[in-house]
């Protein structure tokens, strides 16, 4: 069944729904809010957040809308409060926790790992609209034109945005990895 079709079903109260919506999206919400946050438990938190929050204002989907703008509506949402609430300070300590894969020695795995922490890091310097911008973009689920209803703009509009944010991106890997502070 598809996910709206799902969804209805949890707006006229037949909640078992939630939980297939649950195992199909939660892993990529999960990756969504990994790379916003560089922080495991809070985004484990933040998911479930979504997920309480979808249940709680099921009533305001839309049929005619994808779930997947909605959800990551209410995610970027969730994830704002979640900065509100926050200390000043940020926790890197809990990098992406990825098991080696086995075909890959070790010269290959720390290579991987140090691109990959000079990506966090270049992401870091980047604005939080342009990182939620750049990571909704490539959620499989979201197209332009659902990024641009969810952002207030026209398809155009965002594909200039992400165009733009990827280029400072691009400039910010360049930066952290010839060791600029």
């Amino acid at each position: 069944m598809e996910d709206a079709a799902l969804m209805c079903q949890v707006r006229e109260g037949r909640l078992e729904g939630l939980a297939v919506l649950f195992e199909r999206h939660a892993g990529p919400l999960f990756g969504f809010f990994l790379r916003l946050t560089a922080h495991r438990g809070h985004s484990e938190d933040l998911v479930q957040e979504v997920f309480l929050r979808i249940l709680k204002y099921r009533q305001s989907f839309r049929a005619e809308a994808p779930f997947a703008a909605w959800m990551y509506q209410i995610a970027r949402n969730t994830h704002l409060n979640h900065l509100r609430s926050l200390k000043p300070e940020k926790d890197l300590d809990e990098q992406l926790d990825r098991v080696p894969d086995p075909g890959e020695d070790a010269h290959e795995c720390l290579e991987r790992m140090h691109r990959e922490a000079l990506l966090q890091r270049a992401m870091g310097r980047l604005s939080l609209r342009k990182r939620e911008l750049l990571l909704l973009s490539r959620q499989p689920e979201l197209g332009y034109r659902e990024l641009g209803e969810m952002l207030g703009c026209s398809v155009t509009s965002v594909k200039v945005q992400v165009h733009r944010a990827l280029k400072e991106l691009r400039q910010a890997y360049l930066d952290v990895q010839g060791g600029a502070p």
